[in-house]
C-alpha cells in the first residue's frame, strides 16, 4: 500500500447540532486533504497509473472517514471522498464541471464566483473554492502540467488540459479580485454537417457550396468573434479534405480535431522562465513550407504570421484554411491587411491587398447571436482589387427579423442571387452544383437525410 494514512482524530470538533453544515463539511474536507498529502509515499505513487492511484486514494479515504461514525450520511461520505480525490489529482471544485457534457465554458471570477455556459447561456453555479489560495493552487497545478509558470512575475498563462480544453488564467496583481480563469471546452466528437442543420447554424445550400470549395482546393478564411464557432466550423470543413493529402496544422493551443490519417500537428511555445525559447506561429508557418504540405491550416491568424500564411496560399498550397477575429467579412479583410503589415519591411498597402486578393477566395463569417445560437451569417467571395479597396460580394447571408420570447434570434438564411465567379473552378474539378443553388430566395431548412454531401467522415 503506497498510502499509509493516520486516522482521522478529534472528529468531534466537526460536529454541529442538526447535522453536517456546509462549513463543517468544507473544514473536514480540507483536513482530510492535508492528511492525505502527508501520508502519500511519492516514490511509490509515481509508479501507479491514474486508475490505480485513484483506487488507492479512495480506499485510504474510506478508511479515514470510518472514524466519523454516524456523523456523515452515505451520500455525504461519497461526496467527501470524491471531492478530496479531485482536490488531490484534478481541478478541485471544477472537476465536476469538466465532467458535465453540457458545459461548454467555465468562467471563474475569484474563489467564490463561478459561471458556466450551457446551451449558449451563462448561469452561475453554487460551486466555490475554500479561499483565494485554494484557487491559486489549482491554477498553478494546471500551468505546471504544461511546463508553464504562474506567479506575480508571470501573472498570465495559456494552457491546455489533457482533454484538449483551453485554459486562460490571470492572477494578482493583474486580477484584482482573485484569480480569473476561463476554460473553453470542446466536445469529444466533432460536429458534422447534420449537427449544423439540427442546430439551424447553416443550410444545405451553404454547406454544399463550402464543401465544393474545400474539394476544389479554394483558400477559406473563417471569421467571427470569441465563442462564435470559428474553430468548430473549421473542423467541419476540414473533414471534407481527401485522405490522400498531407495536412500541416499550426496552433497556439491545439484545438483542431482533424480526422485524416496524414496530419502533422505543431503548437507554438512561449518563452521560458529565462525569457528564451519562444517559438511563434510565424516560425512554424515558415517551417511548415519545408515539410511538403498539401494544405496548411493555421488555427488563428493573430499576428505577423498572417503575411506568411497568405504567401503560402499563393505558392502551391491551395486549399488552406485559417480563422481570424472580426465583426464581419469586410472587417476580416481589414484586419488581415493590418496583421500582414506587422510582418515589417514597410510593405505598401496596395501590395498587401494584391496579395490577399490573389490568395484568399472565400470568407465565412460566424456569429454567436442573442440566446447563444451560433450561425453562419455571411459567405462572401473575394473578386479582385478596385483601386484601394478589395472587392467582394455576399453569396449567402443570414438576416435577423426579430426576437423570440426567450430572447433567441428569429431570422432566415437567404441566397443573394449572385453567381460565384469560382464556378469555372468547380467545373474543372468535376464538381457539379445545381444552378438554382444560387438563385435569389429564402433558404429553407432541409431534411437531414437530403443533405447528400460526399466525403465527410
Amino acid at each position: 500500500m503506497p498510502l499509509q494514512m493516520p486516522p482521522l482524530v478529534n472528529s468531534d470538533r466537526y460536529t454541529e447540532s442538526g447535522g453536517a453544515s456546509e462549513d463543517w463539511f468544507l473544514r473536514l474536507k480540507k483536513d482530510l486533504h492535508k492528511r492525505l498529502i502527508t501520508g502519500m509515499d511519492l516514490a511509490t505513487v509515481r509508479t501507479l497509473d491514474d486508475y490505480e492511484l485513484r483506487r488507492e486514494l479512495r480506499a485510504a479515504l474510506e478508511e479515514m472517514t470510518d472514524t466519523c461514525g454516524d456523523l456523515l450520511s452515505h451520500d455525504e461520505r461519497e461526496r467527501l471522498v470524491s471531492e478530496v480525490i479531485d482536490e488531490t489529482l484534478g481541478l478541485g471544485p471544477l472537476d465536476s464541471l469538466t465532467r458535465d457534457p453540457t458545459v461548454t465554458d467555465i468562467l471563474v471570477n475569484g474563489p467564490k464566483v463561478i459561471y458556466v455556459e450551457r446551451r449558449g447561456r451563462l448561469e452561475r453555479t453554487n460551486i466555490a473554492f475554500h479561499d483565494e489560495q485554494h484557487l491559486l493552487e489549482i491554477v498553478q497545478r494546471i500551468a505546471g502540467r504544461v511546463g508553464r509558470r504562474l506567479d506575480e512575475s508571470n501573472p498570465m498563462v495559456d494552457a491546455r488540459l489533457e482533454d484538449g480544453s483551453r485554459v486562460n488564467a490571470v492572477v494578482r496583481p493583474l486580477a484584482l479580485d482573485g484569480a480569473l480563469v476561463s476554460i473553453r471546452r470542446f466536445g469529444s466528437r466533432p460536429l458534422n454537417a447534420a449537427d449544423l442543420l439540427v442546430r439551424k447554424s447553416a443550410t444545405r445550400e451553404i454547406l454544399a457550396f463550402l464543401v465544393a470549395c474545400v474539394q476544389c482546393r479554394m483558400n477559406i478564411i473563417i471569421s467571427g468573434g470569441t465563442g462564435s464557432g470559428k474553430t468548430t466550423f473549421l473542423n467541419l470543413l476540414s473533414s471534407f479534405i481527401p485522405d490522400g493529402e498531407r495536412i500541416v496544422t499550426i496552433e497556439d493551443a491545439a484545438e483542431i480535431q482533424l480526422q485524416q490519417p496524414h496530419v502533422a500537428r505543431m503548437e507554438t511555445r512561449p518563452v521560458n522562465v529565462e525569457g528564451k525559447g519562444e517559438i511563434t506561429a510565424r516560425d512554424l508557418v515558415r517551417n511548415a513550407l519545408r515539410m511538403r504540405p498539401d494544405r496548411i491550416i493555421v488555427g488563428e491568424c493573430r499576428g505577423a504570421e498572417t503575411f506568411d500564411m497568405i504567401q503560402s496560399m499563393t505558392t502551391g498550397h491551395d486549399g488552406s484554411l485559417s480563422t481570424i477575429h472580426a465583426n464581419d467579412a469586410r472587417d476580416a479583410l481589414s484586419r488581415m491587411e493590418l496583421l500582414a503589415s506587422m510582418a515589417g519591411g514597410n510593405l505598401p498597402l496596395r501590395f498587401i491587398q494584391r496579395l490577399i486578393t490573389s490568395a484568399v477566395n472565400i470568407i465565412v463569417h460566424c456569429e454567436r447571436l442573442s440566446g447563444g445560437a451560433r450561425k453562419v451569417v455571411q459567405v462572401s467571395e473575394i473578386t479582385g482589387l478596385d483601386g484601394e479597396t478589395i472587392s467582394m460580394h455576399d453569396l449567402f447571408v443570414f438576416e435577423q427579423t426579430g426576437m423570440e420570447e426567450d430572447r433567441s434570434v428569429r431570422g432566415q438564411f437567404r441566397a443573394t442571387g449572385i453567381q460565384p465567379r469560382c464556378l469555372h473552378r468547380f467545373q474543372a474539378c468535376g464538381v457539379q452544383l445545381p444552378a438554382q443553388l444560387f438563385e435569389r430566395r429564402v433558404l429553407e431548412q432541409d431534411r437531414i437525410d437530403s443533405l447528400g454531401l460526399p466525403g465527410q467522415r
